[in-house]
């Protein structure tokens, strides 16, 4: 029986089936391996694909890109009003959702779910013609960070579009399984490093794997950086060397950059494989063409910043992980980015004696192994190779927030990151009995700065109430659930749980937040007895 993998990321999308013990990507209607998640929208027709990337030029207000950084999100949401800043086809809010705004010989709104939907469609298309069968099965890969809300909203994206998602497994997961790592159950622990440069993000995984069994230890993930960073300084450089030969300026000029990007891109595509590439623009600006040789040697050190930029987090995650290089076994290379040869030598360079898997084509490489996963599923056997299971963990740290002797804050980390899920964890605070209040903040550390999830404030008993005073001790128990509403306050585990000490039932908090009473004033300190149990 066959099965289908779906790779959907930010700029591009990739398929593969599995089918007679073998996984392979499939090349779509125009003979590509890979197709731009782009879809352009006409008063009669949706276009999917290269297509709609080269049109763009033409109709960009009713073009969408990058859907994925928008999906599953609140109108509020950071990344989507970057992503409303950045881009070209408006984003207008609709019940406190993002839609995209279409106009035409009529306006019309589209979710980003719809759009996600057509571009699942168009994979299931590519696998089903070269399968010749109605395969439905299907596992679709996520990034690690991914919260709920985006999960579900990809999982009915692709229901819509007609697959049965088996799962939905992690990016770094998959590209273990492609290249068969932990699939033989060797004896010992393992550490894998899983680099991955794709459009619009780098994100680096560090792995464990022992007896099959995939830990994630720690991750990062950087949206600042990604293949776009590096065709943009290669549009830039073009347009530069267009105003010395032409002695006019484009880069203000929105639909000549779109063109320059274009040629740009197609251009970083090739100086992966060849030592120099032409770069052609047809009628650039007032009817002017535009011819450009670069070299290899010229695109390095025009992003030689950003080649800098792209191997930094690697240290910084090793050193907060507490490995170094020599404890990495094994590092693999995924995202279309991770094909630049200097990206890939520099990596080398950091890791002198480790294998770096790069044989698979580095944006195909989480396809190829989310189909192995389909396969698994749908019952086939990858030679006599047990299943891998991956652990989620915690994205970033869980702290809480205490004051001491001085007044000044103290943050004790109660779950560090990398920690697997589920988890729990006990702290036990003391406060002067004669507090009139006292105050339980969690955060988790996203930045320099962290950002608050939720509160428990304490108040001393009122005497003058009839009833009695309850506990000296109180525990808060945080049932970390999903929630599609605000998931933004707790990426990917949300809804806070407390028991009442007095009915000892469970309440939920719109607002993160609850007001414990009947603690009475003593002259022994307080004891606050504090369990925080996060869900998966």
């Amino acid at each position: 029986m066959a099965a289908i993998g779906v790779h959907f990321g930010y700029t591009c999308a990739c398929v593969a089936i599995f089918k007679d013990g073998r996984a392979e990507v499939v090349a779509n209607d125009a003979g590509d391996r890979v197709t731009p998640a782009v879809v352009a929208y006409r008063d009669t027709e949706q276009i999917v694909g290269i297509a709609a990337k080269q049109g763009r030029v033409r109709n960009a207000a009713n073009t969408v890109v990058k859907v994925k950084q928008v999906l599953g999100r609140s109108f509020e949401d950071p990344e989507v009003q970057t992503h409303k800043a950045e881009s070209k086809c408006p984003v207008v809010n609709k019940g406190e959702k993002p839609v995209y705004e279409m106009t035409g010989e009529m306006t019309r709104h589209v979710a980003p779910q719809d759009v996600a939907k057509l571009i699942l469609h168009k994979m299931k298309e590519t696998a089903q013609s070269a399968l010749g069968a109605d395969v439905t099965e299907a596992v679709i890969t996520v990034p690690f960070e991914f919260a709920h809300a985006q999960k579900a909203a990809l999982r009915a994206a692709a229901e819509a579009a007609g697959f049965r998602v088996l799962r939905l497994i992690h990016e770094p997961a998959a590209a273990l399984l492609a290249y068969g790592i932990g699939q033989d159950c060797p004896s010992g622990k393992s550490h894998v490093l899983v680099y991955k440069l794709g459009g619009t993000s780098l994100s680096v995984t560090v792995l464990q794997v022992n007896g099959g069994m995939f830990r994630v230890l720690n991750t990062h993930t950087d949206h600042s950086i990604g293949g776009e960073s590096f065709t943009s300084a290669l549009a830039q450089h073009l347009a530069a060397e267009f105003k010395r030969s032409f002695k006019q300026d484009v880069s203000s000029n929105a639909r000549a950059m779109l063109k320059l990007m274009n040629g740009a891109d197609m251009a970083k595509h090739s100086l992966s494989t060849l030592g120099s590439a032409n770069c052609f623009v047809d009628s650039l600006h007032d009817g002017m063409d535009f011819d450009c040789n670069i070299s290899r040697a010229r695109f390095e050190l025009l992003c030689s910043s950003l080649f800098n930029k792209s191997v930094q987090p690697i240290r910084s995650l090793l050193e907060t992980t507490g490995l170094s290089t020599s404890d990495i076994n094994k590092v693999v290379l995924c995202g279309g980015s991770a094909r630049i040869p200097r990206l890939q030598q520099m990596i080398k360079d950091l890791f002198a004696d480790v294998e770096l898997l790069s044989s698979a084509p580095p944006d195909e490489v989480i396809a190829v192994g989310a189909a192995m996963e389909a396969g698994l599923l749908v019952g086939r056997e990858i030679g006599s190779s047990p299943e891998s299971v991956t652990v989620e963990a915690c994205v970033s740290d869980i702290l809480l927030k205490e004051v001491d002797e001085t007044g000044a804050e103290v943050f004790s980390v109660l779950l560090p990151s990398g920690t697997p899920l589920p988890a729990r964890r006990h702290h036990i605070l003391s406060g002067p009995g004669r507090l009139a209040s006292l105050c339980l903040e969690l955060y988790q550390k996203t930045t320099e700065q962290p950002e608050r999830l939720a509160k428990v404030r304490k108040h001393t008993h009122n005497p003058s109430t009839r009833e009695p005073p309850r506990l000296a001790k109180v525990r808060k128990h945080t049932h970390t659930t999903p929630s599609p509403e605000n998931h933004r306050d707790w990426p990917r585990y949300v809804n806070t749980h407390t028991h009442n000490p007095s009915t000892r039932e469970p309440t939920d908090l719109s607002y993160l937040q609850i007001v414990l009473r009947d603690l009475e004033t003593k002259e022994d300190n307080h004891d606050i007895d504090a369990v925080v149990t996060m869900k998966r």
